[in-house]
């Protein structure tokens, strides 16, 4: 049976199950990377340097961000000429997303290079955390030459189908990474330089993995040279559409500028290193979620472009379920044991009774973020940029900002103010998000009946 039969003829339980699950491993691998990445600077450099980690992660998910948003929206692009049967224009977006990525990996480089230390001094980083967050970005961005192919082409080998060799390109980089964070920090003694650097190598084998993928057996997208023609309706696209993913990365680099100097206002050092801990949580809860939108969006894409609205519909709600039944249980989970995930970074007392409260409070309404995450995906799969982008940044740039500027100061809270931010910040954009989904629903239910 071939792809596009199975995308559009196949029981829909089945191949999300089939697309989501290989995706949602890859997602939590990835996640407890990120986790144990900070442990090992935790334990192994200090707590000070996990401060250094969180004023250098935004930027570095800001790379992400820009990688994401041609990649998504190539993906998106090329999952509706499938669906379509027009394979022809599906590999003319394909040769256009890697002269976008190429040419932007030379451009971040280049420009966080020369001007690495106002980017850090705006997204907060104090004297005593700069010296850890210079050490780590300097190297990251010397990767960033080539991770943004790694993060485009993994969504095009999504968008024709494989999950299983996308997850296997996450794997293959994630556990390298691991193996080579223990030996640059605990034997070669390398300190948060080592970690960055394991990074940026793990990175390098996940694009030689891709490489062989594209130009191997198992891929349809083999792009030929002619297939790698500028073309400026295919970029505007793939920017358009893909706007939403990187309003999402931008929107949280936004908020880490916010967030972090607040936090080193109303908490100093310490703070920052609680938060650090704290955001390496919330991606281990959230990446199971992605990794069913990643399952969802290439279904959705293909059966919108096959004017299958109803099984559209269909692997939404079992997406929504899906999203939402993960997250309970993670919460659940992190609710009944606080004390023992912040030990496992590091065990300093302060650090303990700040954390145990922090991460309680800001975990308690993550349940209800499948709805949200979910509803801008969908927009996003359908080529509707404006809508995507708009409940893309309804949680971060609507509710978050405007929450953690006005809570503090709101009857003393100070930095309980801006952890309660976080969970109303996730229930107000999941009510909104679920207004506008619903409409959406309602619309396509019509075109169906027509």
């Amino acid at each position: 049976m071939s792809r596009s039969h199975q995308m559009e003829h196949e029981k829909m339980s089945t191949i999300l199950l089939r697309l989501s699950i290989p995706a949602t491993i890859a997602m939590m691998v990835n996640a407890l990377y990120n986790i144990v990445d900070s442990i090992f600077i935790g334990q192994g450099v200090g707590y000070m340097a996990l401060g250094g980690l969180t004023i250098a992660f935004p930027v570095q998910m800001g790379i992400m961000a820009m990688a994401q948003m041609i990649g998504i929206g190539a993906a998106s692009a090329v999952s509706r000429y499938l669906g379509a049967k027009d394979r022809e224009k599906a590999l003319h977006v394909v040769g256009n997303s890697y002269i976008a990525v190429v040419l932007m990996g030379i451009i971040i480089c280049a420009l966080g290079l020369i001007f690495i230390d106002p980017i850090l001094r705006i997204f907060g980083a104090t004297d005593l955390l700069m010296p850890y967050a210079k050490d780590y970005l300097q190297v990251i961005l010397v990767g960033s030459l080539y991770f943004p192919f790694v993060i485009s082409a993994n969504n095009l080998i999504r968008a024709e189908g494989n999950a299983r060799a996308a997850m296997l390109s996450m794997l293959v980089g994630t556990i390298a990474n691991i193996f080579l964070d223990y030996l640059f920090i605990f034997p070669l003694q390398m300190g948060i330089r080592g970690a960055a650097l394991a990074t940026i190598i793990s990175q390098f084998i996940s694009l030689v993995y891709i490489l062989a993928y594209f130009y191997g057996e198992h891929s349809s997208l083999k792009v030929q040279w002619k297939h790698m023609k500028l073309n400026w309706q295919i970029q505007k696209d793939m920017m358009m559409v893909g706007s939403s993913s990187f309003a999402r990365q931008a929107a949280g680099s936004l908020m880490a500028i916010v967030l972090n100097n607040s936090l080193g206002f109303y908490g100093g050092e310490l703070a920052l290193a609680v938060y650090g801990i704290i955001q390496r949580v919330i991606m281990f809860l959230f990446m199971p979620m992605f990794g069913i939108v990643q399952g969802m969006q290439p279904i959705a894409g293909f059966n919108y472009g096959a004017k299958r609205m109803d099984r559209v519909s269909e692997v939404v709600r079992l997406s929504i379920i899906g999203t939402t039944a993960l997250a309970l249980f993670s919460t659940i989970f992190g609710q009944l044991f606080p004390e023992t995930i912040i030990r496992l970074f590091n065990d300093d007392p302060a650090l303990l009774e700040y954390g145990v409260l922090a991460l309680r409070v800001v975990i308690a309404m993550v349940p209800v973020v499948g709805v949200q995450i979910i509803g801008a995906a969908l927009f996003q799969s359908l080529g509707k940029a404006v809508p995507a982008l708009v409940l893309t940044l309804s949680r971060q740039v609507l509710f978050f900002i405007p929450l953690v500027a006005i809570l503090p100061r709101v009857g003393g809270l100070g930095l309980m103010g801006i952890w309660l931010a976080f969970p109303l910040a996730d229930g107000l954009s999941t009510i909104f998000t679920s207004i506008w989904m619903k409409r959406e629903m309602n619309r396509m239910k019509k075109e169906l009946a027509a």
